[in-house]
C-alpha cells in the first residue's frame, strides 16, 4: 500500500524554515484548528491536491545538530531552505551535511524571494560551491523559489514535493509489526510520559505493548496530530502516545515487538571526581531540549571544568533545590518553569537558578557566570623543558597545563617554591606545533614568552 512522504524541512534558524512551515500549516484542510499538540509532537499533516504529506520540524540552533540528524534519519524527502538575501550559512552545511548522510533525496527551497535584496542567481552560485547543482544551473537538483511570508511559491513546492514521493514509490505492509521513530519526549505534570513519534511502519494501535531501547508501556492515549483521540494510526501519521513508563530518547526507534533494553548510565555523576569544578544540574522540558543542554555545557567546560551532577525531564521542584544544595550545584532549566516553594527554598539556601526559553540566552548567561568564576582561581602551567638561551627578556619553554586553561598573550607571575620570582607575557602559544589561542588542562604546550627573569624547569607560571 502507498503511503504519504514525511518531509523534514532544514536550514538556517534566520532563513525562514519555521515560518515556511507555519504557512503551510495555516493554508491547507487537514491542519486548521491544530493547537499546541503539533508543537509537542514536532510533526503535522498536511492536504494538497489531495493528498497528504506529513512535515517534520527541526530546531535551528547549533545545539540542536543531533535533533536534526534525527528529523533527516526519519525522513524520505528534506526541503534545504536558503534566504535568497543571506545565501548560504553555516548552519545551512550543517543541515546539507544531516541530509546527505541520511541519504534521502532533497529539494532546495529559496526562500524570501520578495525581499529586495534577494539574489537567486548568488545563491545557485554558493550551493555550486558546495557540490549542489540545481536545475538550470548545470545539475539535477529540483528547487522553486518561495515567500514564505506572502505564500508566493508554495503551491509549487508542495507539486514538487508530490512528485519526487511519486519517483520513490512510498509503500508499506500493513500486515507487518507497527514500527516507528521517536520525536520527541517530556514529561507532564498530569498526564505523565508523553512522547511524539512518526509510524512509519505497520499499524499502531490504542493498546499495544510498545518498545525503544531505553523505555516501554503500553499505550494507553493515542492521538494525532490535531490532538484528537483515536485507535490506530497508519505509516507517516505523526502520534502523541501516552503510556510509556520511563522516557524514551529522541531519534530511537519504537515497535510493538519486544526490543532489548540497554542499560543506561546513571545521569548522577559524583561531584568530587574533578577538583575545583563547577557543579551543575540540569532541567529540560524534554529529551531532545535535555541533550541540546549538554552540548552547551560540553562547550562552557572549555572555560572551565564543570560537573553535571544530576539532568532529567521536568520542571524545578524543592528536591532539587535540596540535592544542589547538598552538591553545591545551580541549577540550569531550559523551557521548564520553578516551582513556587523551590523558588522560595532556593532564595533561603542561596541556590542559584537559571532558566530562559532561548538556549541563546542561557548560554550566554552560564558563560558569564563561569568565567567571573574562573577568573577568581588560579591556573597553573609547569615548566618541563626550556629551549636555548633567553634573547633579549624572550624566551622559548615548554610545559604542562596542571590547573584551569592558558590563553595566548595572557600576562603571569613566575612562582618557584610558592615564592613569586617575577612576571611575564605569553608572546605565542603553541600545542602540537599549531598555534592555538587556548590550551586546557593536561594540555603540553610550547610558549614563547616575554619575561623579567629567566625561566626554568621546575618553575609555575600562574594565571589569573
Amino acid at each position: 500500500m502507498t503511503r504519504p512522504p514525511i518531509v523534514v524541512v532544514m536550514g538556517h534558524v534566520d532563513h525562514g524554515k519555521t515560518t515556511l512551515l507555519d504557512y503551510i500549516r495555516k493554508t491547507t484542510v487537514a491542519s486548521r484548528e491544530v493547537g499546541g499538540i503539533t508543537q509537542s509532537i514536532g510533526a503535522y499533516e498536511i492536504i494538497h491536491n489531495g493528498k497528504k504529506i506529513t512535515f517534520i520540524d527541526t530546531p535551528g540552533h547549533e545545539a540542536f545538530s543531533k535533533m536534526r540528524a534525527h528529523g533527516a534519519r526519519v525522513a524520505d524527502l528534506a526541503i534545504l531552505v536558503v534566504a535568497a538575501e543571506e545565501g548560504v550559512k553555516p548552519q545551512t552545511e550543517d543541515a546539507l551535511k544531516h541530509i546527505l548522510e541520511a541519504k534521502i533525496p532533497y529539494i532546495v527551497a529559496i526562500n524570501k524571494i520578495d525581499k529586495p535584496g534577494a539574489n537567486i542567481e548568488k545563491v545557485k552560485q554558493e550551493l555550486a560551491k558546495l557540490g549542489v547543482m540545481l536545475e538550470g544551473f548545470g545539475g539535477n537538483i529540483s528547487w522553486h523559489g518561495v515567500s514564505a511570508k506572502t505564500g508566493e511559491g508554495v503551491p509549487g513546492l508542495l507539486d514538487l514535493i508530490l512528485l519526487a514521493s511519486e519517483v520513490e514509490n512510498l509503500t508499506y505492509n500493513p500486515a507487518l509489526p507497527a514500527s516507528g521513530i521517536i520525536l520527541t519526549a517530556h514529561l507532564d505534570s498530569r498526564r505523565g510520559v508523553m512522547v511524539g513519534a512518526i509510524v512509519t511502519g505497520g499499524k499502531l494501535k490504542k493498546g499495544d505493548e510498545i518498545y525503544t531501547v531505553s523505555a516501554s508501556g503500553k499505550i494507553k492515549i493515542l492521538q494525532d496530530f490535531r490532538g484528537e483521540q483515536v485507535e490506530f494510526l497508519e505509516p507517516s501519521a505523526p502520534a502523541m502516545i501516552l503510556g510509556f513508563e520511563g522516557m524514551p530518547e529522541g531519534g530511537e526507534e519504537f515497535s510493538v515487538l519486544k526490543i532489548e533494553k540497554k542499560a543506561k548510565a546513571s545521569s548522577k555523576i559524583q561531584p568530587e571526581t574533578v577538583e575545583g569544578a563547577v557543579k551543575i544540574i540540569l532541567k529540560a522540558n524534554e529529551a531532545g531540549s535535555l541533550e541540546a543542554l549538554e552540548h552547551v555545557i560540553g562547550k562552557l567546560g572549555k572555560i572551565s571544568p564543570i560537573i553535571v551532577v544530576e539532568k532529567s525531564v521536568g520542571n524545578i521542584y524543592e528536591t532539587d533545590v535540596k540535592l544542589a544544595a547538598s552538591a553545591g550545584a545551580i541549577l540550569v532549566g531550559f523551557k521548564i518553569k520553578v516551582d513556587k516553594a523551590a523558588e522560595n527554598l532556593a532564595k533561603a539556601q542561596k541556590t542559584e537558578i537559571f532558566t530562559s526559553e532561548i538556549i541563546h540566552e542561557l548560554e550566554k548567561t552560564l558563560e558569564e557566570k563561569i568565567a567571573g568564576g574562573a577568573k577568581g582561581k588560579k591556573r597553573i602551567l609547569e615548566i618541563l623543558a626550556t629551549f636555548g638561551e633567553p634573547k633579549g627578556l624572550r624566551q622559548v619553554v615548554g610545559g604542562r597545563i596542571t590547573e584551569g586553561f592558558v590563553k595566548n598573550g595572557e600576562k603571569f607571575s613566575v612562582s618557584e617554591n610558592e615564592n613569586d620570582v617575577g612576571e611575564g607575557k605569553i608572546i605565542n602559544l603553541q600545542s602540537g606545533k599549531i598555534d592555538v589561542p587556548q590550551a586546557e588542562a593536561g594540555s603540553e604546550v610550547g610558549l614563547l614568552v616575554e619575561s623579567d627573569v629567566k625561566i626554568k624547569v621546575g618553575q609555575k607560571l600562574i594565571f589569573g
